[in-house]
């Protein structure tokens, strides 16, 4: 039987000082309840690297306690670590049905779909995890079936608000249930975790809707245009409202990029996207339309390299090649990091003859985050005695606490925390109290934190510097030279343009090891250490540059 002065322990492994792999543990005892496992994308110096999981040895090594994983909604930052997580650590999955549905998919791509337990839970309903009560809330996001949670501990009932934003008039479903706030707001809440995603920006954030208005503008200024549309591909709201405009107009629909056409299909199968019969084509049936006949749906609103839009932008695409003709729609705003690689693709699409429509020209983006006043909403129908603000980089969650001050929050109780870091919540008193091991594990095609930063270093160093592979063959009894040696560049310089500068190089090498011939020194390791130093020292002084050398003895 716990004791009345058993502490929650509320533990987030991601999604603060950082944006994406949203991920919190709460532990009570010798049970464990967790929050969401997401990715986050990697850094422009990860060379390499396809994307970023959070470090959760921390809960491997508590296996045993976990009851289950609770998910908010189906984006990437915030389901895309479950099948590392899952493969690590078997433990029950608990989202709404879309969310559920997206998981499986990836699942399926893992080998592990049968072997992981899944349950749909509706919004307003309340499982029981042990020690933990939870109750799924109805928000409104960007991606349809977001919800809040309302997690009931022996301590007292902490929310954990999700992504969301009050949307009034969603595209499905209802409206963000504000009276349930409102109720437990009244009954007491001891804890509440917000996302910061939107707190510096004032006002509301504009209606899905909104944005569907546009769309119908665009649509009918463009009745001889090809119409191509570049967004999220979990924005099923957004996809939604193409398809809606589109089959008003009597086009077709087809959609390009695997991401994409994954959505799409769960979303069509489990009823979250209403397609009209006839609407939708396969991407290889475009030639059999004209162009005012068709709408193509597309990935690659954030210019990532290898989505379908930046392949279509650079002629790499197999079936869609840019007319002079098409209206081109950008409709999403970019991450921040990602301006350059968007506008090189817009730049791209333009020089092409497109007709290009983007954020900064007419409003085809609304975000799925709330703004200052719909996160005051929250604050004050809940108000919380202790607030976390998460899911954001610092300057996001400090200006969260700065809100929550404005509130008439006590200083004291509002706790900017790091990753690793727990917190221990009483009834009446929460500390921050120690940390677990935390950070990031970085996933290149199957290798799973086999890449850390020395590695990361040397690719760095190689991408720009190059390499230069010095190659001797040398008895070992004597350390006498017998041929050699041969250097070989890449990335370096150009050999064929540069044979002075390596015959030189030659000679340099040449003239250590043979000081070392008539010295009698056989150590492999000095003689390797000799041959980078002497031959980094002459091309520093004559190139100033500083490739990565690697030597190669072969022993005869």
């Amino acid at each position: 039987m716990a004791g009345r002065n058993s502490k929650l322990k509320v533990i987030p492994l991601g999604g603060l000082h950082e944006i994406g792999k949203n991920i919190t543990a709460f532990e009570y005892n010798n049970e464990i309840l967790i929050v969401d496992c997401g990715i986050a994308f990697p850094e422009d110096d990860m060379l390499g690297i396809d994307l970023v999981i959070p470090d959760y040895s921390y809960l491997i090594r508590n296996r045993e306690k976990i009851k289950g994983v609770v998910l908010t909604h189906g984006h990437e930052d915030h389901i895309g670590g479950l099948p590392y997580f899952l493969k690590e650590v078997n433990v029950p999955i608990y989202g709404t049905k879309l969310t559920i549905g997206l998981v499986e998919n990836k699942l399926k791509e893992h080998n592990i779909l049968n072997k992981v337990d899944r349950f749909s839970v509706s919004a307003g309903e309340i499982i029981k995890l042990g020690v933990f009560k939870v109750e799924f809330i109805r928000t409104n996001h960007s991606i349809a079936d977001s919800v809040a949670f309302a997690i009931t501990t022996p301590v007292g009932v902490v929310v954990h608000s999700g992504d969301f934003k009050i949307d009034y008039t969603p595209i499905q479903g209802e409206m963000i249930d504000l009276q349930r706030f409102a109720e437990l707001g009244k009954k007491g809440v001891l804890l509440f975790l917000c996302e910061s995603t939107n707190v510096e920006h004032p006002g509301y954030t504009m209606s899905e809707r909104t944005v569907g208005v546009i769309f119908e503008e665009i649509f009918q200024d463009s009745e001889e245009q090809r119409i191509l549309v570049a967004t999220f591909s979990s924005n099923i709201d957004r996809i939604q409202q193409i398809i809606n405009s589109a089959a008003k107009r009597k086009r077709k629909v087809a959609v390009v990029g695997r991401s994409m056409s994954n959505v799409v299909k769960t979303a069509c199968e489990l009823g979250y996207l209403n397609v009209p019969q006839n609407t939708m084509i396969d991407i290889g049936e475009i030639k059999n339309y004209t162009d005012n006949q068709l709408v193509i749906i597309t990935t690659g609103s954030q210019g990532e390299t290898m989505s379908a839009l930046s392949r279509i932008a650079s002629n790499d695409h197999k079936q869609i090649e840019v007319k002079p003709n098409d209206k081109i729609i950008i409709s999403s705003s970019p991450i921040p990091g990602n301006e350059k690689a968007i506008y090189k693709v817009i730049n791209e699409l333009l020089k092409k003859g497109a007709d290009v429509i983007y954020d900064g020209i007419m409003d085809v983006h609304v975000s799925g985050h709330a703004r200052q006043e719909e996160i005051k909403l929250l604050h004050a129908l809940l108000k919380p005695k202790f607030f976390i603000p998460v899911h954001g980089e610092y300057k996001h969650l400090k200006a969260h606490e700065k809100l929550a001050r404005t509130m008439g929050m006590d200083k004291k109780n509002i706790f900017l925390m790091g990753i690793g870091d727990i917190l221990e919540v009483g009834r009446d008193s929460a500390k921050l109290n120690g940390t677990v091991p935390s950070g990031q594990v970085l996933v290149d095609g199957l290798g799973v934190g086999d890449v850390g930063n020395i590695v990361l270093r040397d690719r760095k160093h190689l991408s720009q510097d190059g390499l230069m592979i010095v190659v001797v063959s040398m008895e070992r009894e004597t350390g006498r030279m017998l041929s050699g040696p041969d250097i070989i560049s890449r990335g370096f310089v150009y050999v064929r343009e540069s044979e002075e500068l390596m015959e030189e190089a030659k000679s340099v090498v040449k003239d250590a090891l043979f000081k070392c011939e008539q010295k009698n020194i056989n150590e492999w390791s000095y003689i390797k250490t000799l041959i980078k130093d002497t031959l980094r020292d002459f091309l520093w002084h004559k190139t100033k540059r500083s490739p990565m050398i690697l030597p190669i003895i072969m022993d005869i």
